[in-house]
């Protein structure tokens, strides 16, 4: 299914706190969000930060400014494309088998939490060996436009497209989870959060996405196409799974009640073998997309 968003959709749903964080400013920051932005309460917020902070917070607020100018003008041409599908899932192993496709998964070498618990993906489907069919969701979302020629003569201008397209991005896939969870697969009707809570994901389930902690072989990514065929919402993929345009995310949806994120971390000689035969790839390739994971 193909569902696509002007900005102005998007807008409540983008998580500022990324945004600032790009731009070299810390968490406490993004409180701007929530003011109203009237003079008193600008100046309010303005005066609540210690006197050495002032001018950064300062910054922060022309910046939110700007960015939401930027929101504006973007809202006039362009929109934000998504595509996801429901499908037949079971696990095996370390392995997620989708409509009869096997896609690999890591599993954490050393232990979550110091419980030795050692956590994959896999492990929040229903196994093959219950009988019992299992459902995931497939998912890719992107802002329509190559950003880099953007505003090539203003590094300012150009640099806030491309944070605010990477956001926009992501706040397509939240408001698409939002939907997928509540009416199509229908699971969590009766979820009731506000935008603050859903931004923190008190929502039932998980969306990893391809190149996150979860899942850090970008090379998921040839693989997901076949599912999505992620063409038809304009997304490209290079020799290397990377996406473009680059304000792209791809991945999964999944429902389990207890499932949480999670980083898979570092990775010993044994999984990286064993891996690379399970994506069928040789271990030096499979070694450079796992890299900072060994």
């Amino acid at each position: 299914m193909v569902i696509t968003y002007k900005i102005h959709q998007l807008t409540e749903y983008i998580n500022w706190i990324y945004f600032f964080h790009a731009w070299g400013f810390q968490p406490r920051f993004a409180t701007i969000v929530d003011i109203h932005g009237c003079d008193a309460c600008r100046a309010g917020w303005l005066a609540d930060f210690p006197e050495e902070e002032r001018t950064k917070a300062a910054e922060v607020m022309q910046l939110f400014k700007e960015a939401n100018r930027m929101l504006n003008e973007l809202d006039e041409d362009f929109e934000v494309k998504t595509v996801f599908q429901l499908l037949d899932a079971n696990s095996n192993g370390n392995d997620i088998i989708i409509n009869n496709k096997t896609i690999p998964f890591l599993r954490q070498q050393t232990p979550h939490n110091n419980n030795e618990t050692y956590l994959c993906l896999s492990d929040f489907i229903r196994p093959l060996s219950s009988g019992i069919k299992d459902t995931i969701g497939v998912f890719a979302t992107s802002f329509n436009a190559e950003t880099d020629d953007f505003y090539k003569n203003d590094s300012y201008k150009h640099l806030l497209v491309q944070t605010l397209s990477s956001r926009l991005a992501e706040a397509a896939a939240e408001k698409m989870h939002e939907y997928v969870r509540k009416e199509v697969w229908g699971y969590a009707q009766d979820e009731n959060l506000n935008m603050k809570d859903m931004l923190i994901e008190k929502y039932q389930g998980i969306r990893p996405a391809v190149g996150y902690p979860s899942i850090p072989d970008q090379s998921i990514n040839f693989l997901l196409d076949e599912l999505l065929d992620m063409k038809q919402i304009g997304i490209t993929l290079t020799e290397n799974g990377a996406m473009n345009p680059h304000a792209s995310v791809s991945g999964f949806m999944i429902s389990h009640p207890d499932s949480f994120y999670f980083s898979v971390g570092k990775i010993g000689e044994d999984q990286l073998q064993d891996y690379a035969s399970r994506r069928n790839m040789p271990i030096s390739r499979m070694r450079q997309f796992l890299a900072a994971n060994l």
